[in-house]
């Protein structure tokens, strides 16, 4: 077959019967082939070089972004829905008639003698109020910590660990309170204590969370955190409650195995399946 030549040049016709040098890469028959093109077997011309298609795209550094760390009706429904109950009452106890605020605030408190009586709805109903309102570190928290865990492990997680530091600082640090009245060692009047809030739940969420963080941020996150109950606990202001925050703290890290199997699942991944 002859093969057309530039303009400038004349072609050539080859002899009969000459042989034909072989060039790597190129199929017979086939005119203007490149030189850095696939070989019949897929390999590539040592000088030639990879299609821009095939070429892997650099990673691109990306900006983090702020507004995950709030809570959103769909990213965090349990947080955000949680929050907005947290803001009516906190409206309703700076602003509503302060005897009705007291008997709300009574009717909800986990002493010893509300637990005795009526332990599921005290538990709940004290976990609806901010104590120091909306300001307070411990309301901070909870926007900052509960949005951060929801959205690895899911809001149904999330509840959970909640109510178990919740429930378990709670009866932690009253039965004490109970045991001590019966013994003689405290006044009656110790059973009716004001206790309400969310912060046993904040601190448990907060030793969770830290399970899921690299160590980078789960160091500092522990000893600051658990540096401010500490601190708490030797002013010796309230007891109690300071004692209650550790214990509360000290259930979250007891939930790293398991925190840790629900991220790795995912936040809305259900459950091993039973036979």
């Amino acid at each position: 077959m002859d093969r057309t030549a530039p303009a400038d040049e004349t072609a050539t016709p080859t002899p009969t019967g000459a042989p034909v040098p072989e060039v790597p890469g190129l199929l017979d028959g086939v005119p203007r082939q490149r030189a850095g093109g696939r070989g019949p077997c897929g390999t590539v011309d040592p000088g030639g070089r990879e299609p821009t298609a095939l070429e892997k795209p650099r990673p691109r550094l990306r900006a983090p972004r702020l507004w995950r760390l709030l809570p959103t009706p769909t990213g965090t429904p349990f947080t955000f829905g949680y929050a907005i109950v947290l803001c009516v009452t906190s409206v309703i106890s700076a602003y509503a008639d302060p005897a009705l605020v007291h008997a709300l605030l009574q009717g909800s408190s986990t002493d010893v003698a509300h637990l005795v009586r009526t332990p599921e709805l005290v538990l709940v109903g004290s976990a609806l109020w901010l104590a120091g309102g909306v300001a307070s570190p411990f309301a901070i928290g909870f926007v900052l910590v509960l949005t951060a865990l929801e959205r690895r492990i899911g809001g149904l997680r999330t509840a959970g660990v909640f109510l178990l530091g919740h429930v378990l600082a709670t009866l932690a640090t009253e039965v004490p309170v109970g045991l001590a009245v019966l013994a003689g060692q405290l006044p009656g009047s110790s059973l009716h204590r004001l206790d309400y809030g969310v912060s046993f739940g904040v601190a448990a969420g907060t030793g969770a969370l830290a399970g899921l963080l690299p160590p980078w941020l789960r160091v500092p996150l522990l000893v600051g955190f658990g540096g401010m109950l500490l601190q708490d606990l030797l002013a010796f202001t309230d007891p109690m409650t300071d004692w209650g925050h550790l214990i509360a703290l000290a259930i979250g890290v007891a939930t790293w195995p398991v925190v840790r199997r629900w991220q790795a699942r995912g936040p809305g991944s259900p459950g091993p399946a039973r036979g």
